[in-house]
């Protein structure tokens, strides 16, 4: 029970994921303070210069070289949730004057001198494409765009930090005109409901001026020092959008025909795989059972019916069981996490407003599922038949999340070394491994515990003293094929979401396709189930009774696909060899996460359909 509180003082604390949208609005009267938060300059494509380079790290707002302005007194850090952190925000308050209703003309900001070096960084990272993500009231700081294909308008969340010309020359912008949206609740209460930002490049004289008859854009020289004036305006704009409506124009769907088309399609897929399953399942193996339990097993007519041949080794123990149960175990861990993030997000339960909300989510379930994650690796483990329960006990909490947190230190030293603020301070990096081990570790002893304890599975067969002989399979046949051939079916179920998430993941687009992303989910694991069930039926009939790793391998096929389609299919430039290492190392990492998921779904449906099987025939 006190670890049941706990884990909900933690999701209190850290998360407030169960913040409903609508619920706590800010009211403002006319004249007061509407804070303006800065957050991270993020990377993008640059759709500008197709030659510049992405770079796939982010840099703190006040970052020396950039020379942005800073409040008189310094800026204040604002907290943030552990997700929110663990994702690279980093909040801070700046020295714009906000004050509801009140409009402003041409603010002088600060005047900034940029050295040779600063303006090479500076221009470097204006043709990557880098952004500014501001935040009032909660709402990030957007610039209205046009989907051509549908035809509607929407916010896009950031704004860039320059823009490259037709000769090809980065010039910064410089000047910002901020529009705020409010909406008139009731008389002297109003709230803010659409933030928009104009920025503007110009070169301002002594006598300083934001609306010049010929405006010349600010140019960072690479050869001398260059100085530079940051000036703002402020303009109110009545809204009739009421505040619970506000991320709507926010939450814009690219391209909704392709992610219906990829929907529909691979729902005929999978109702094509469920007819062939049907068929042999109801009729090809109601006919196999049938014919085996009216003849003798002397008799020749066996030789031709593989699968029961292999009733005497089929439950022999497979290589490594600690291993493959621990494995095991780690997917189901996911797959609880991933279906219960998806179901909240689904629910419109992670509000866009709250930030790193998903993340925290995502960190607590993944925390808290261990303990059913253990039960499982117990479970399986004495299922074949180890001994060494204490052993399990220790690598089921540890293996898998001691490897991501060792891969998340190594990626974690390249962004130190490129002065990225999302590398993590070793403040996270404790609370992190103090929650897992105050948490998680004692909930998957627990189910360990109660695993262990449960009776083993009782199987149908008695198991031969002797190994039978496998006789040489097909190529085909061969376990990395088969997880080949298996492997595209369900990944072309979240293939098109896959690219939306890595977008999101990236480059700091906001993502909230979730019915698509649960829908597209569910089929991917319907098909991952059918297809290693299909294929081990094949093999099994071929009197290989090894099926306990090859499931899992031919179920976590999949993991191939996502990792080809992050480095074939990506279609922008890699900048740095940082951005490369945190690419291909974050984009493995996922690969091999789907991996377990899937391969953890194609072991269970196996075991369960082998121990069904084999339970309908007569042995003697």
């Amino acid at each position: 029970m006190k670890g049941l509180f706990l884990v909900l003082a933690l999701c209190l604390e850290y998360a407030n994921a169960f913040y409903l949208p609508g619920v706590a609005p800010t009211p403002y009267k006319a004249g007061d303070k509407v804070p303006l938060l800065v957050n991270h300059i993020t990377p993008s494509i640059n759709q500008e210069d197709s030659s510049a380079k992405t770079y796939l790290y982010s840099y703190d707002y006040y970052f020396p070289r950039f020379h942005f302005c800073k409040p008189a007194d310094g800026p204040e850090k604002q907290s943030e949730s552990l997700g929110s952190v663990i994702f690279g925000d980093r909040i801070f308050s700046s020295p714009f004057e906000l004050n509801m209703l009140e409009n402003k003309t041409c603010q002088n900001l600060c005047s900034e001198t940029y050295s040779k070096s600063d303006a090479v960084f500076v221009n470097r990272n204006i043709r990557a494409g880098f952004k500014h993500n501001w935040l009032i009231d909660g709402l990030p700081a957007a610039r209205q765009m046009l989907d051509e294909q549908t035809g509607t308008t929407f916010y896009n969340s950031g704004f860039h930090i320059g823009y490259v010309d037709d000769e090809n020359v980065a010039h910064l912008y410089n000047h910002y005109d901020i529009y705020i949206e409010y909406h008139k609740r009731k008389e002297d209460e109003y709230r803010v409901v659409g933030v928009i930002v104009d920025p503007k490049s110009l070169t301002q004289t002594a006598d300083v001026t934001c609306d010049p008859e010929t405006p010349v854009p600010v140019t960072l020289s690479q050869e001398a020092d260059t100085g530079v004036t940051f000036t703002y305006s402020v303009y109110f704009i009545e809204s009739p959008t009421v505040w619970a409506t506000r991320w709507d124009k926010y939450l814009h769907v690219y391209d909704p025909k392709i992610q219906w088309f990829s929907l529909v399609n691979f729902s005929l897929i999978v109702i094509f795989l469920s007819i062939i399953m049907s068929h042999i399942l109801i009729r090809t193996l109601r006919n196999d059972i049938q014919k085996y339990n009216e003849i003798n097993l002397d008799d020749d007519m066996i030789d031709e019916m593989g699968w029961k041949l292999v009733y005497g080794d089929v439950f022999r123990p497979p290589k490594n069981p600690m291993l493959l149960s621990v494995l095991v175990g780690s997917g189901v861990q996911f797959l609880l996490m991933a279906v219960s993030t998806c179901g909240f997000a689904l629910l419109g339960l992670l509000s866009p407003s709250n930030r790193g909300s998903l993340a925290t989510l995502m960190f607590v379930l993944y925390a808290v599922f261990g303990s059913v994650g253990s039960f499982t690796s117990a479970y399986i483990y004495k299922f074949f038949q180890g001994e060494d329960w204490k052993t399990n006990m220790i690598l089921s909490p540890l293996l898998v999340p001691g490897a991501l947190f060792g891969l998340f230190i190594f990626f974690n030293f390249f962004l130190i070394f490129a002065h990225s603020s999302g590398a993590v301070p070793i403040g996270t990096m404790f609370v992190i491994v103090l929650i897992w081990f105050a948490i998680s570790v004692p909930l998957s002893c627990f189910g360990s515990l109660l695993g262990f304890r449960r009776p083993a599975i009782k199987v149908p067969v008695k198991v031969n003293q002797i190994p039978r002989q496998i006789p040489k399979q097909a190529w085909y046949l061969k376990t990395s094929n088969m997880a080949l051939i298996a492997g595209i079916f369900p990944f072309g179920a979240i293939a098109i979401e896959m690219y939306f998430i890595y977008n999101s993941l990236w480059f700091n687009r906001i993502y909230y396709m979730f019915g698509f992303l649960f829908f597209c989910f569910i089929l991917m694991l319907i098909t991952t189930l059918l297809v290693t069930l299909l294929l081990i039926y094949y093999t099994l009939c071929n009197e290989n009774y090894k099926w306990q790793w090859r499931s899992f391998f031919v179920g976590g096929g999949i993991s191939v696909y996502v990792f080809l389609h992050a480095l074939i299919l990506s279609k922008f430039r890699l900048g740095g060899f940082t951005s490369v290492i945190l690419y291909v190392g974050y984009s493995l990492v996922i690969s091999l996460g789907i991996g377990l998921l899937c391969g953890a779904v194609g072991f269970i449906g196996v075991m369960v359909f082998v121990l069904s099987i084999y339970s309908q025939i007569k042995v003697d």
